[in-house]
């Protein structure tokens, strides 16, 4: 299987506790989670070691697509508050059950899960956020760094 990682850094205009605040509550996560034009209808989070998540992202129909529901979740590996958040991911159905990627139309070869490691760091008051998203398929790589840099520029929106 022929892999890459991404790595995104961004700073933002608020303080760790904002950020992580906002990264870390159903109510932060909706406002952010998911590429432009996507919404976030369902976000259930248990946020503590081996707690669990379970993520929708609706895209609206456009030319030649219909709307469509991506669902993802995972489980927190390591929590350590204001600095990393350490999960496994992957595709599911709307129960959680760990589905394929290529169930939901995503060409590739994929892992069944994903490790994400997200580092926050205060400087001056912003926030620098380290994003390291593992095993992604090559071919995959570029429109996967393009989805988390609109998720993020939401983010940015919703400070």
């Amino acid at each position: 299987m022929d892999t890459k990682d991404i790595v995104i850094t961004r700073m933002f205009d608020a303080p760790v506790g904002k950020v992580w605040e906002t990264w870390t509550t159903v109510e932060g996560i909706q406002k952010w989670w998911g590429p432009k034009n996507f919404t976030a209808p369902v976000i259930k989070i248990d946020f503590k070691i081996g707690g669990q998540y379970l993520y929708c992202m609706h895209g609206s129909a456009g030319p030649n697509m219909p709307a469509q529901d991506y669902w993802s979740g995972g489980s927190f590996l390591e929590i350590v508050p204001m600095k990393k958040i350490v999960a496994m991911d992957h595709f599911t159905d709307k129960d959680g059950n760990i589905i394929s990627p290529n169930a939901v139309g995503m060409p590739g070869t994929w892992p069944e899960e994903m490790k994400v490691t997200f580092e926050f760091e205060e400087i001056d008051g912003k926030t620098k956020l380290t994003l390291t998203h593992e095993g992604h398929p090559k071919e995959m790589a570029e429109m996967a760094t393009m989805g988390w840099n609109q998720s993020l520029d939401k983010l940015a929106e919703s400070l």
